[in-house]
């Protein structure tokens, strides 16, 4: 990923952070010489990340012990010239995207013990449902319909052995283009993005 100084986020706590607040990942592995992506959601550890896909998916069967990208995206948008005050006084502005994505690299470790796999639906379970008013618990299931999917799943676990982070923000704009950014971003109901920027 092509990452200018400017817009490099090296925090590794932030970069991790970010990956529990936009878990679905793109999970990008070479087969048989071909670039394959898949999207599903993943759980990140200080190590590791872990998710699980269903076993009638092939992919599980072609990466043990690859190298993989796993990329993360925040919230995105469009940003129009027009709304930056210096575009008034000299005119040399263009238009841009902003974003955010954590790119993490790492080696595939496959799951099958259901031990494993039970304990990452909980957790992965107890992590989306934490903010339900009555949460969701594998448990409320009957047990014998959990052991019938979790026999249908693989489990999957990526080491974390290097991640990188690209928070495209307007850091190179002047902070009053970055208010009129931030002011535009609203008014067209891109607030995610603009509350990134004004934190950023």
């Amino acid at each position: 990923m092509y990452v200018p100084d400017h817009f490099r986020e090296d925090d590794r706590e932030s970069l991790m952070r970010f990956i529990g607040e936009f878990p679905l990942a793109t999970f990008v592995a070479e087969i048989e010489g071909r670039p394959v992506a898949n999207h599903f959601p993943m759980l990140v550890t200080d190590r590791s990340l872990t998710a699980h896909i269903p076993r009638s998916n092939s992919l599980w069967r072609e990466i043990e012990g690859a190298e993989v990208l796993c990329i993360f995206t925040g919230p995105d948008a469009y940003i129009s010239p027009s709304w930056y005050p210096s575009k008034e006084r000299h005119g040399k502005v263009v238009p841009t995207w902003n974003y955010s994505a954590v790119h993490v690299y790492g080696t595939v470790k496959i799951q099958h013990d259901s031990d494993w796999k039970m304990s990452h639906l909980e957790s992965l379970t107890d992590f989306f449902e934490k903010n339900q008013r009555e949460p969701w618990r594998v448990s409320d299931a009957p047990s014998a319909f959990t052991e019938k999917m979790i026999a249908a799943i693989v489990g999957l676990e990526v080491s974390i052995d290097r991640i990188e982070g690209k928070f495209k923000l307007g850091q190179n704009r002047s902070a009053e283009d970055r208010a009129g950014a931030i002011s535009g971003l609203r008014a067209v109901g891109a607030g995610s993005l603009a509350e990134m920027m004004d934190h950023e």
